[in-house]
């Protein structure tokens, strides 16, 4: 990454400061839906281990064990408004693609997503290209995707948190919890505006999370910077004249314009 050189002095060092303050606090905000995920993620593999123990390959009926797990994640995590398992294709014996998911409605009911995967008839039967489900896969971590307007399960703006489930160095598919954006906002956007520029945070491939920078739009994408970089370093940094903040813990990086 091109990065320009950052003048020394103490009003640099004051905002780095709330930076660095406001980043950990956004990333404090989403480790609560993470911690659904990486719930979900252990009870799914440990379901499958036993399944394997077995001697046989799962069907979608085993992982109706799942279900109480997600329900209870629902109820409790105020973020959370999607939670559950996506299997990576052909590891279920009786279908060839299954997200075992839940949901809550309008009226706050927990309910099942019931989706047709079938691939003569679904354009929703290839989700493997999502970056929900293509980043925990190619990099083994965990990914924030979007904000994208959910098809497959809401109709809403939302953000997706997901990570890998494996077994054995085997990938598995994707443990995931959805976020409507309209809740981020209002958890980020308070926190963006107490930074004196204007402020954004962006996932690894430069989409905006959240903004409060009028320039620079929720889903927007975020161009020149090495996002990806800048969240393995764990190091702020600079490019042309913006603070780049990594969240620690949450694969998101709070971008500080100069105001």
């Amino acid at each position: 990454m091109s990065r320009s050189t950052a003048p020394s002095g103490a009003p640099t060092a004051t905002l780095d400061t709330v930076a660095e303050h406001i980043a950990a606090r956004v990333g404090h905000a989403l480790e609560t839906v993470f911690d659904a995920v990486a719930q979900t993620r252990a009870d799914t593999a440990a379901l499958l281990a036993r399944v394997t123990a077995e001697g046989r390959r799962p069907v979608t009926a085993d992982l109706a064990a799942l279900r109480p797990g997600l329900h209870l994640r629902l109820t409790r995590q105020e973020l959370v408004s999607g939670v559950g398992f996506v299997a990576a294709p052909g590891l279920l014996s009786d279908v060839p693609a299954w997200l075992e998911w839940w949901q809550t409605d309008a009226q706050g009911d927990v309910r099942p997503l019931l989706l047709d995967l079938d691939p003569r008839s679904s354009a929703y039967s290839d989700y493997t290209h999502w970056d929900w489900f293509a980043l925990p896969r190619d990099t083994g971590r965990r990914a924030v995707a979007g904000p994208y307007v959910d098809y497959l399960c809401s109709d809403e703006y939302s953000l997706t948190l997901s990570a890998p489930v494996e077994l054995a160095g085997r990938f598995l598919g994707v443990a995931a919890a959805d976020v409507y954006l309209r809740h981020f906002e209002a958890a980020a956007l308070p926190l963006l505006r107490e930074l004196p520029g204007p402020a954004r945070l962006v996932n690894a491939r430069g989409r905006v999370a959240a903004s409060a920078d009028p320039a620079r739009l929720a889903g927007s994408l975020t161009k020149g910077p090495d996002f990806a970089a800048v969240l393995e370093s764990g190091r702020p940094g600079v490019f042309d004249g913006a603070r780049l903040v990594p969240c620690q813990g949450v694969p998101l990086v709070l971008v500080v314009a100069p105001a």
